[in-house]
């Protein structure tokens, strides 16, 4: 099965004419009896809680990348549900946040202090593209142009190629989330004191545009829409706050409806819905131009919450939790 401490065989079955077992990895393997040295087929998965996915389409086909609590980084195609994990020794800890930079390679960031880039045709974890940071990393994103934002711990350091170009090393306040306008040339960072913090990216620094945006709590996550007209913030306080970009970033409307702390928010390819995942174990699909307006989905990943979202395509949703499931749902409006 392999010489790796995971390939410890736990248990087998022989179920009629088919015989399995199960690998300390969390592996099914199903034996070959004309061939006992390669199993004939692998259903691999996660085996710890996913923190992270982000979604990418490569070939025409969509794949769904989500990252767990071990560090093992899994790629789904998204039409059979096969999957597999990337190759090579990748993340020794936790993968907290993942996003797919315009080069078509998968930026993830991990509580082992590194950021890596990997490249999604290989899906090999090579000794290149690892940047090693100072503190450990909470968030990433990526603009055009090359640039990469990491929010740290009481950090924020912005990375260009790869490499690192400049870094906030104490801020004043304790940054959480960080999204990146679809131009590339604006920076949102939401803190735990409940404000977004706006930052120009000038060649190859951060400046402050010393402009707070109110959320209604300690900020959870943040996304601007694809067409960058819109920035939603969501809080600890159960609310989504939207922020219109062309007006200087007026409040534009507010959205109630979980009953408690929202994790997550992810954008719908039309610009005109997103998405929210809480503690609360609902995932709700809002309505920009009416609040009233939802799509609830109860008890989405049941006993454990929704810890990350994302967009296939208009109408297709993937949520992933800490019971290790990662599932497709087709929202209609």
């Amino acid at each position: 099965m392999g010489s790796n401490v995971l390939d410890q065989q736990l248990g087998c079955l022989w179920q009629k004419d088919h015989l399995l077992s199960i690998s300390l990895s969390g592996y099914i393997n199903y034996l070959d009896k004309n061939n006992p040295s390669k199993p004939l087929r692998v259903i691999k998965g996660h085996s710890k809680s996913i923190q992270c996915l982000t979604v990418h389409k490569n070939g025409g086909k969509s794949y769904i990348y989500s990252g767990s609590h071990d560090g093992h980084i899994n790629y789904w195609d998204s039409e059979t549900g096969e999957n597999d994990s990337f190759t090579g020794k990748g993340h020794t800890n936790q993968v907290s946040r993942m996003t797919v930079d315009e080069s078509g390679q998968l930026v993830s960031c991990s509580m082992d202090d590194t950021v890596r880039y990997t490249n999604l045709t290989l899906r090999d974890y090579s000794g290149q593209g690892v940047v090693k940071l100072d503190v450990q990393p909470k968030c990433v994103a990526v603009g055009p142009g090359g640039y990469t934002v990491v929010v740290c711990i009481g950090q924020i350091v912005l990375l260009k190629d790869q490499k690192k170009c400049f870094s906030i090393d104490s801020p004043g306040y304790e940054p959480e989330v960080v999204a990146v306008h679809p131009s590339g040339d604006m920076v949102a960072v939401g803190a735990t004191d409940g404000n977004v913090r706006l930052y120009s990216i000038l060649g190859s620094s951060l400046k402050d545009e010393g402009k707070l945006l109110e959320a209604k709590g300690p900020v959870t996550d943040l996304a601007y829409s694809h067409d960058g007209a819109f920035l939603a913030v969501c809080d600890a306080s159960k609310v989504v706050t939207v922020f219109s970009v062309a007006d200087g970033y007026a409040e534009n409307s507010v959205f109630y409806g979980h009953h408690a702390k929202i994790v997550c928010l992810a954008w719908s390819p039309d610009n005109e819905h997103f998405a929210s995942g809480g503690m609360d174990m609902m995932v709700y699909v809002w309505t920009l131009s009416d609040p009233e307006t939802r799509v609830k989905i109860q008890d989405a990943h049941r006993l454990h919450h929704v810890s990350s979202l994302a967009w296939l395509d208009e109408h297709t949703l993937v949520t992933t939790s800490h019971d290790a499931s990662v599932k497709e749902w087709t929202i209609s409006y």
